[in-house]
């Protein structure tokens, strides 16, 4: 039995329909039933990461856990770990973020570096998936290019090499469902690096529109690029650094490892501008 925790969110809900399409016997973790009501038919089961006393209901028989903890804290890893240790969890297979690459680890990467070091003081064989940015990240700007043609731009001329969900979803279940991933750790990224200004363009192509890539003038705009509504310090603190350095050439980083995994090249982003375009059209 696989466990699927954030399965309400866009990699979880990838992931649920890559196993269902396996055939894989799976559960979803919950705190909200209603948001799980279009995955895929599986076991689903209420619980809160955040409340240890919920989840031994909900890791009983579940031998593979797929692990997405939420916001900067550890509590939820931790509280995870230990319930997939009292239940006998023989696989753990983490998503964790590229961002813990660097010595000194960058501020943004501490909180996923810390998450690592749970699962691995674990005991239990794992897999640590480091992610990329997300494709799906672009869709933060969809307010600001309806209201306004414009996107905030922190980054500058920095390049990175965003992911799509979709692909991570794939790996994870080939990871979840096959062997030979046991201790190891992959570093996942899309194919194409790409700045800020390059993406804008690909967005505003597939929807029709012109869209203006505006530099971000102050750290408030800087962290509004990627959190419209704003992010506690300690995250803003941590995003503004991280955003020096992708404009220092810091996350230049491209990988084969999803082709390598998956026997195919990951999904461009053009692609995903396709998919999405609604969401930057109209006003």
């Amino acid at each position: 039995m696989l466990l699927v925790t954030g399965a309400t969110g866009n990699i979880g809900g990838d992931l649920a329909r890559e196993l269902a399409g396996r055939g894989a016997r799976f559960r979803v973790l919950v705190r909200d039933p209603a948001r799980a009501a279009g995955l895929p038919a599986a076991e689903r089961v209420v619980a809160d990461l955040g409340d240890a006393a919920t989840l031994p209901p909900a890791f009983a028989g579940a031998d593979r856990l797929f692990l997405l903890p939420t916001g900067i804290g550890l509590e939820h890893t931790a509280n995870a770990v230990a319930a997939a240790r009292d239940a006998g969890v023989r696989h753990i297979v983490h998503l964790s973020s590229l961002t813990v690459v660097g010595d000194p680890v960058p501020a943004m990467g501490r909180w996923h570096h810390e998450r690592e070091e749970i699962v691995r003081a674990s005991g239990i064989p794992f897999t640590i998936l480091r992610a990329g940015a997300f494709m799906a990240n672009a869709l933060e700007w969809a307010a600001t290019v309806r209201g306004g043609g414009y996107v905030l731009d922190p980054t500058g001329p920095g390049r990175f090499a965003p992911v799509d969900t979709a692909d991570l979803a794939a790996v994870a279940a080939a990871v979840l469902t096959e062997d030979g991933h046991q201790g190891r750790t992959y570093a996942l990224t899309g194919g194409e690096l790409l700045t800020v200004a390059e993406q804008v363009e690909m967005i505003a192509a597939a929807a029709g529109r012109r869209i203006e890539a505006r530099p971000a003038r102050t750290a408030e705009e800087a962290v509004r690029a990627r959190f419209p509504g704003g992010a506690p310090p300690a995250l803003a603190d941590g995003l503004v650094d991280w955003y020096a350095r992708m404009r220092a050439g810091g996350a230049a980083i491209r990988t084969d490892t999803v082709e390598r995994l998956l026997g195919r090249p990951p999904r461009t982003f053009a692609d995903w501008c396709e998919r999405n375009a609604d969401a930057f059209s109209g006003t």
